[in-house]
Order: structure tokens, then sequence, then C-alpha cells
């Protein structure tokens, strides 16, 4: 960071109280400072990004006096401003606003806001590098005493021109609400602000947990923001539909109508006359994907995370071969929108099938055709925002000449069991748009000098115009005099041209010479030759004779840009024009993308992925051979243990695995989760043969890892997971529980957990996998015939009897899942693995031997919840009522205080010899013996 720029501010004292007078802004915005060549932060931003970036608070400086009337500020060049605004938008969910002083001293206005869901105004700052679409979503919600809350909800990808809107009823965990904020890929919220009251709207508090646990940047807005009186006005004037806006059906869902004003303005659509008449809206129904929570999105690592190292470590880097921007966007919003209908999946299947079959198909298209797509959603937005240049037109020219490329190879598929899906999805659009963009194509092969782009020119054809043709030839005569020039000058000077001595158009200094460092010395002291600046590269320098040429040339350049700026203008509009065409060749081309993608990783795979076989909804099994996990297997030094997974509605529904700690009890359930995923997105499957139900959501529980962060206990934060799950679940979904209970007693966990298994078996009825430590779980089995039993096995050696109790009984993991139950816990062993003092193992295990005979003989509770000894929960009553009457008739005979203690004794054993019953009874009997 040596390179940071000096803190030089002109009337600092004027700065310092134009700064202060700010109106304050909460934490979540950052205010930036553009001084042209670089940037500036003051006060608190200053210490956040002195923090931030640059991981210490010695580069903050103090603008005016170091007292308490100074001001803490920070310096940044283009490239960590650059670094900032995309760890402040992408990694901090921050709100920022650049200011500007265009004309001078004390000017400053904001000239851009970005925030993490509303990117248009710093799309250049951040390069295109934006992987996921920028998706903003305003909520409402009218929550009323029942049980059924509405919202209604507007959203939109800033880079689109689309609004989505959908109402919907939840329940009062709003998990509806979650699922969609997932299916979305919501980086930002608009909500609603609390009342002034006292009372915190409780509904609204749990609205904001929910986008809090979805890691999405939340925005406050004022009630009035969500009114909808302005509303349909609005809508009529930007939407492309030339109806009135109120004959639209989406109108009546008067939540969303609420949200789709907050929206709209908080992105300032209004402001933007471009906009009007631009826009579309539709309605997101809910129901059409699989429903994912928070938690299933952990579970399934289905997202990069901030500490993921390896690309293969979330299921999105294992997939993401895509070679556009926009196919990696579009794979993105597969992952977290998983279909629900056989046929859509099936046809997705048929087309990664085609891919997969044929290499040379595969191969083309990501190496020749689509590595040289740009995105295209990002060029359409610039000309619809009157931001394009001629650049852009010949970017969007570079990719209309490639599309023939892309109909040639799909064209060239020799089997036909592939050409009529390829051609329904792919070819015939592509045809059909690539013929709609001839004219473009004609248009700029007319006006634009594609010969000048060898020289990263971009500039009108000098002979579509008389006065450009003149200026051009006139351009071209004062080259030939410079190299003229150039040519006596390395003669004089004795140097070899192109090796020894350049001419060069330097950015600052026009056409000048140069010499190389080393032969420098042959123009000192020579008053031919003007040295213009000593570089790296070498020394510039100058005659009088190259200096008038160079003067005339820039003068007939600035004409040539003057003249040529309205055919640009004009080049550009007709370009602009074309834009809903580019959009569809976008949409097109990323769909080609992601396919082929899927395609690339089913075959790289250490073991290849299949095609599964989907059954319809709520009928058929889960049937999978060989099942791997795709992401644990791509783990260097990773041989991966494959196993069956058979689920099945009479006799295998509800699963209960049990077994050593890292045994693979976690990566055995989860995988089933991520395979049921791939195979609704459309993929192959990791597993040497599988079929699949279609299953309408994936819930999970799963270790709750940052919740004490939030001010949340493990347990607390465990129950709403639990709460969440039971409350969302259908007969047709599909439920991972990765131990649960173990935040409380042994006593409560195992009720709980035992309580929670039942009302899914009983209940829901869907298909649910359980992790578990509690052995006794495993008798649920003996109740109900659609519990089954699974374990992962482990290998003990040393268990002979002659062993000494130093000797260590060797177990080896075998990550093979087996029926049955796993009659050991292995808690000691991992203890010895990560090599625990001996004395603390010994210790250990002789405690847990203690613990194990006592609990043996005395309260091994059963599945009916009584004990091993013989005896039931009738018993047990039974046992305690006439035990209670006992001893109420020796309290009673003992209560006036003249018995001794011995005494007391002797008539309470007397009492309870006389009572026959009491002595008959099995828990009694139990209880005496103790």
């Amino acid at each position: 960071m040596s390179s940071r720029p000096e803190l030089k501010v002109d009337d600092e004292h004027g700065f310092i109280r134009f700064f202060k007078s700010l109106p304050h802004v909460g934490e979540d915005t950052i205010r930036i400072f553009d001084r042209g060549d670089w940037y500036t932060a003051h006060g608190e931003d200053a210490n956040f990004i002195a923090r931030t970036v640059y991981k210490t608070t010695s580069v903050v400086r103090q603008l005016g006096r170091s007292d308490h009337t100074g001001l803490a500020s920070v310096t940044m060049t283009i490239t960590v401003f650059r670094q900032f605004l995309r760890e402040a938008l992408f990694k901090l969910g921050k709100r920022v606003e650049i200011w500007a002083s265009p004309n001078g001293r004390m000017n400053w206005k904001i000239a851009k806001q970005a925030s993490p869901g509303n990117l248009q105004d710093v799309e250049d700052e951040l390069g295109g590098q934006v992987e996921a679409a920028p998706m903003i979503l305003a909520v409402k919600i009218s929550a009323k005493a029942s049980e059924a809350r509405s919202v209604g909800v507007c959203f939109a990808d800033a880079s689109v021109r689309e609004l989505g809107v959908s109402e919907f009823l939840d329940n009062d965990l709003y998990s509806n609400f979650e699922a969609l904020l997932i299916q979305l890929g919501v980086k930002e919220c608009l909500i609603q602000m609390d009342k002034v009251d006292k009372d915190k709207d409780p509904e609204l508090s749990k609205l904001k947990q929910i986008i809090d646990s979805c890691g999405v940047a939340m925005s406050e807005r004022s009630a009035a923001e969500f009114g909808t009186r302005d509303i349909e006005q609005d809508l009529a004037r930007i939407l492309k539909d030339e109806r009135s806006a109120t004959t639209l059906p989406q109108t009546d869902l008067k939540l969303a109508m609420g949200s789709a004003a907050a929206l709209i303005k908080y992105l300032g659509v209004m402001q933007d006359p471009s906009n009007f008449g631009q826009y579309q809206l539709y309605q997101h129904d809910l129901s059409q994907f699989m429903k994912l929570d928070a938690a299933a999105l952990k579970a399934l690592n289905l997202m990069p995370g901030a500490r993921d190292g390896a690309k293969s470590m979330s299921l999105f880097g294992l997939l993401n071969h895509c070679k556009t921007p926009v196919g990696s966007r579009l794979l993105s919003q597969w992952l977290k929108q998983p279909l629900m209908s056989k046929d859509e999946i099936e046809k997705r299947q048929q087309l990664v099938e085609a891919f997969v079959n044929d290499t040379e198909l595969r191969q083309t298209m990501q190496e020749e055709h689509l590595r040289s797509v740009p995105d295209l959603y990002r060029l359409a937005k610039r000309f619809q925002r009157n931001k394009a240049n001629l650049e852009d037109v010949v970017r969007a020219y570079q990719v209309v000449i490639r599309l023939p490329g892309f109909l040639g190879t799909l064209e060239g598929v020799m089997d036909e069991s592939y050409r009529d899906p390829l051609d329904e999805v792919y070819t015939n659009k592509l045809r059909e748009l690539s013929d709609s963009l001839v004219k473009l194509q004609e248009m700029v092969e007319t006006t634009v000098d594609l010969d000048a782009l060898d020289n990263h020119e971009f500039i009108i054809k000098p002979e579509f115009d008389d006065s450009l043709r003149i200026i051009r030839k006139k351009l071209e005569r004062l080259r030939t005099d410079m190299d003229r020039e150039f040519a006596n000058a390395a003669d004089d000077l004795g140097q070899e041209r192109e090796k020894k001595i350049f001419l060069e158009n330097h950015k600052v200094h026009g056409w000048c010479m140069r010499l190389t460092r080393t032969e420098a010395g042959c123009i000192r002291n020579n008053s031919q030759y003007q040295e213009c600046s000593t570089q790296k590269n070498g020394v510039y320098f100058t005659t009088k004779t190259l200096q008038a040429l160079r003067r005339e040339f820039d003068q007939l350049s600035q004409n040539y840009n003057r003249t040529q700026s309205s055919l640009v203008n004009e080049v550009v509009s007709v370009a602009a024009s074309y834009c809903p065409v580019l959009e569809r060749v976008a949409g097109v081309l990323a769909h080609l993308d992601v396919i082929v993608s899927l395609a690339h990783c089913s075959v790289h795979a250490p073991t290849s992925y299949v095609r599964p076989k989907i059954h319809p909804r709520g009928e058929g099994r889960t049937v999978l051979k060989e099942a791997r996990h795709p992401c644990m297997e791509m783990q260097d030094d990773i041989q991966f243990i494959t196993n069956d997974v058979t689920l099945s509605r009479q006799d295998s529904s509800f699963i209960i695995i049990t077994g050593p700690n890292m045994g693979g009890k976690s990566t055995y359930i989860r995988q089933i989760g991520v395979i049921a995923l791939m195979a609704q997105i459309g993929c192959f499957v990791p597993c040497a043969e599988a079929e699949l139900t279609i299953f309408d959501s994936i819930l999970a529980r799963v270790g709750a890892s940052d919740s004490q962060l939030k001010g949340v206990s493990t347990f607390m934060a465990e129950m709403l997971e639990t709460a969440n799950i039971l409350k969302s679940a259908t007969a047709e979904s599909l439920i991972i529980i990765d131990e649960l209970g173990r935040g409380t007693s042994t006593y409560d966990g195992f009720g709980l957990a035992w309580a929670i298994s039942e009302h899914i078996v009983k209940e829901i009825g869907c298909f649910a996998l359980f992790a578990t430590h509690f052995h006794e779980l495993t008798a649920l089995a003996d109740q109900y015939p659609q519990v089954r039993n699974l374990h992962v096995t482990a290998h003990i050696s040393g268990t002979n009897e002659h062993k000494t109790e130093d000797e260590k009984r060797e177990v080896t993991l075998l990550y093979k899942v087996e029926e049955g139950i796993c009659d050991q816990s292995f808690g000691i062993h991992v203890a010895e693995l990560v090599r625990f003092p001996d004395k603390v193992v010994r210790m250990a295990k002789r405690k847990a031997d203690e613990l194990e005979d006592f609990t043996t003989k005395h309260e091994q509770t059963d599945a009916a919840g009584g004990v091993a000894g013989g005896y039931s929960k009738q018993d047990v009553e039974e046992g305690s009522a006439l035990l209670k009457e006992v001893l109420t008739k020796w309290k009673d005979e003992v209560q006036e205080g003249s018995m001794s203690r011995d005494q007391m004794v002797q008539k309470l054993k007397e009492l309870v010899g006389k009572d026959k019953k009491l002595l008959a009874n099995p828990f009694f009997k139990s209880v005496k013996a103790l």
C-alpha cells in the first residue's frame, strides 16, 4: 500500500465544516469522496476502511489540526477504492455513496449510490465482476392475530428491466418468505421501519431475523414509501404493455403493489426517462420450484462460503464451468430454483445427455464459441441508459458474427435423437435471432472502420462521409511526414529503428520518439532534440519539426472526432434499438452455457455421473446405487466410499442412522439431499444408477454454527430450525436432521428427538433422514414399519480377552452404511485420535464403564417407556401411587414427634410389609433392590 495518495485537500477547514454538517446516516452506509485520480473517506468511515482494506489504523491521517477539531481521513487509489467497493457491496452488505464536486471547491453532491441489490451506478467500477444477479426485493406484510399472514413482495434485478411480484399466505415462522428469498437469490431487502412506539412490531422482528439468517442486506424505509396512491400511474408509465396498468391482474395484489411502490422509489426508476415504456411485470409462483430453507442451503453447501478454499467445496463452485458471466448467473439461479415438473426436468436431462455423449460438440461450444461471448445483459443495459459508445456497438457486432458458428456446430449434430430437442431450445431460436440481427451487422460493416480495431481504435470509416475522407487523407500525409522525421533522427543519432529508437503516440506527450535509457546519452547536449520525460522504459524526446506535425495531427484528430460524433451517435442509437433481440440472445446462450457446464461436470467427475430416472411427485421411490457426495469426492487425498440408498413409503421413509463420530453419518444424509437437488435442476448425479421421486422441499437441521454470535443459544437455534421444518414440511418433502437435542440435558434431548421423529412419521409422512447419537431412538422401528435403522460401520481390533487395560483398542472407521443399529459409541476413540492425554482417556473409559453398568441394571428405557428389568410404564405408575399411599399413612403416624429415628424406620418397614400389592409390584421391587 506504499502508493497510497498523500492527503492534500484545498480549504481543509471548509471541508471539515461541510462534512460535519452532513446528515447522519446509519452504520450500513459509507460515504466516499471522489478527488479525481484518488478517493478519500472521513470520520468513522475512514476508520472502517482502514480496518477493512488496509488492516491497520496507522493509515488514518488527521485533516486539519490533530486535536478534536480535526477529521480522521484515509486516502485510496482507484484500484484500492474498487477493491473496497467489491468488499463492501458483496461481502459486508453495505450501502455506498460516492460524492463528487464537478465545479470545483465545496460543491459536493452525491454522484453515485450503490447497495448490494442496486449496482447500476457502479457497474463500470466493478468491472463486470458480478457473479450473481443483484436481486433486490421489497416486502410488506399484513399480520393478523390468526395463524395465516399475508406477504406481498416486489423484486427486480436492476440490470434487467423486469419487475416480479408475488403475494401469498404464510405461517407464523414465515417459511414461505424464507424459501422465496432463497429461490430468488436476494441480495438486499427493503422493509418497513418499526413503529415509533416502544412496542416494536414482533412480526417485523421475525422477518428481520429471517432476512439476516439468509445473509441478505437490509434497508429500512418509511411506511409512506410503501403507500399505493401513485403506483398505478407509475406502472402505466414504465410498463411496455400499452393497456392501462389498471387492467393487469397483478394490480389486485395490494400488498405486492405497496412493495412495488417502495422498490420503484428506491431504484429511482421514475427519475430516468429512458425507463419509460421499457419494463415488464410478471407474477412469481412459489410452488413451481422446490423450496429450500436457509439451513438446507448450508447443509447442502450450495453456494461458496467466505472460508471455502477449493472451488469444489460448494455445489455452485463444482458445477460452474460456464464460460460467460450470464451463464454463471443463470446456474446460480437454477441451483436455488430446482424444478417441480417431471417434463421440464427431463427436457433439461435430454440436453445435458446430448453434450455428455458428443465430446466434440461439448468441447467446440466451450472452447471456440461460448468463451468469446461478453455479458450481453450488461451491454444491453449500457445502450438502454444511453451510456454506450462505438466500442459497445463493436462488441455487440462481434457476438452477431459469431452466431453462424454456433448454428453450424449445432446443425452438425449427427445423432437424430438429440437433434429435435437441440433445435427446439437452441438452433431454431438462434437462427431466428441471427436473421433479426443481419441489418445490425450490415450497418456496422458499412460504417465502422473495422481495420482500425487492430490499434484498439473505434472510429467511423472515412469513406462513409466526404469531410471525414478529407481529414483522413491529411492525417495519413502527416503520419508519412512523421515517419520521415523519425527516420532522419534515427540516422542522425546512429540508432537502429524499432530496436533502440521508437516512434510512439504517448498518452501525455502525443506523438514523440523514445530512446532506451542506455542509449539516451546521445541526445544530451544536442540542441536539435528536446527531452519530454524520463520513464522506466526510456527517455521520451521530440524535435521542432515533429512537434509541429504532432500539433497539426492532434488538431485534425479532434476535428475527425467532432465530425464523426454525430455519426457515432446515430450508429449507437440504431444499435440500441436491437437491445430486446440481444437480450433474447443472452437468454439462449446463458441456457446453453449452463447445460454444457453440467455436461462437463458429469463427464469429468472422478467417476462419471449418470442420468437419473425421475418419478412423478408423490409417486415411486428413491433408489441410489453407489451414491457419492459430489463435492467430497473431489477433495484431495480422498478415496470416497460409496453407499446405496433406498427411500420407500412403505418400509423406509424415515431412516435413523447411528454410529461413531466422524464415521460418515453427516456425509451420507447430506449427499442424498445434494443428489435430489442436482436431479431436479436437470443435472446428472454421482451414482452408478439412480431413480428419484420429485421433492417439493428440502428442509434441514444441521449444526448451529454462528448462532451464538447473534445472541441465540445453540439449543434455541436448533428449536427454531426444527419448528420451521415441522410447520413447512408436506408429505412430499425431504427432511435432513443431523443430530438433535444435544444442546440440553440427555433426557430432554431424547424426549424431544423422539416426539419430533414420531410427529414426522405419523403426522407428516414425508421422507426423512435422522443422524443421531440417541441409540434409544432406534426403538421407533419396533412401532412403525416405515422406520428403518441404519448404522455406519467401524472395525475394532484388540478386543481379545487377555488384553491389558493399557492396551488401546484400535478402531478403523469404514464409512460403510449397513442395516441395523450401532450398539456402541466411539466418542472416547475420537478423543484418542486427537491425542488427549492418556490419563484423561483412561479416566473417561472407567467412568463410561461405571455408568454403563449402572444404567444397564436399572434404567435402560425401552420403546414403551419402561425398563428392561421387566416392568412396564403401567407398573411404574401403579407402584408410584401405592408407595405414595404408604408414605402418607406413615407421615400421619409419625408426625406427633414422640418416636425416635429407629422407631420411625421400623414403622415404615411394618407398613410396607403389610401391603402385599406394593410388594408384588415389579417397579417397587427394582427400587427396593437399590
